[in-house]
């Protein structure tokens, strides 16, 4: 099975893969992760890559689709494979078509897991962790027993990422909108697209995805 995963940032699309590649065998293949890869590997494609990187352009497509299609002829893709973080536009959806179709591959389905923007930036902004004993609360979902200190050890020092500030979160959002969102009619027209709320909790969004792949998990019917 060979699957896409989209999402906008802390939709869930990590805490999903796993599961995915853990109960069907399936590689998740990261597009930062394949590329950082080749370019350490020091092979044509990857000096390629780290010229385009160091020269600080944007990373050509043909060398994109160069590097996944070396990387899926990878004996753990046999079987299929999630992409994570390619395509992210109509030119790169038809190139890896056309790649796909070379190896005589094609995309079973591309599963969006859909969330409401201003519930996750409350759900993203509003967590912030002890210091101390690194004891995870949030402002509206798990707030202090008793403020200005620790539920677990007592402590008063407390710390929240600065890329959970809202306004970072909603920064990450836009910038989703405008490279990710194209795609999703291109794949909508082909029938590939599965629509999943990713708002739910875990375990139901892995439900969903499952009814969404036809019922099927780890490779046998999810009610055998």
């Amino acid at each position: 099975m060979i699957l896409i995963l989209l999402g906008p940032p802390g939709a869930g699309k990590g805490t999903q893969a796993r599961r995915l590649t853990e109960e069907r065998r399936l590689p998740q293949l990261s597009s930062g992760d394949m590329l950082r890869a080749e370019i350490a590997g020091g092979g044509e494609l990857g000096r390629q890559a780290a010229a385009v990187v160091k020269a600080g352009r944007l990373m050509p497509d043909e060398i994109m689709t160069g590097i996944i299609s070396k990387r899926i002829d990878a004996r753990d893709c046999a079987g299929g494979f999630i992409l994570d973080g390619f395509p992210r536009t109509t030119a790169q959806a038809e190139a890896l078509d056309a790649l796909l179709a070379s190896k005589g591959m094609a995309l079973d389905a591309v599963l969006l897991l859909e969330v409401d923007e201003e519930a996750l930036v409350e759900r993203i902004s509003g967590r912030f962790t002890c210091r101390n004993c690194g004891e995870g609360y949030h402002d509206s979902f798990k707030p202090l027993a008793v403020a200005g200190r620790c539920d677990k050890c007592g402590a008063s020092d407390f710390e929240r990422r600065p890329d959970d500030s809202a306004e970072t979160v909603r920064e990450r959002f836009r910038v989703y909108r405008g490279q990710t969102e194209p795609v999703l009619p291109y794949y909508e027209t082909k029938g590939l697209l599965r629509r999943v709320d990713g708002m739910a909790e875990i375990g139901e969004v892995a439900h969903k995805i499952d009814v969404a792949l036809g019922g099927e998990a780890g490779g046998r019917p999810s009610g055998g």
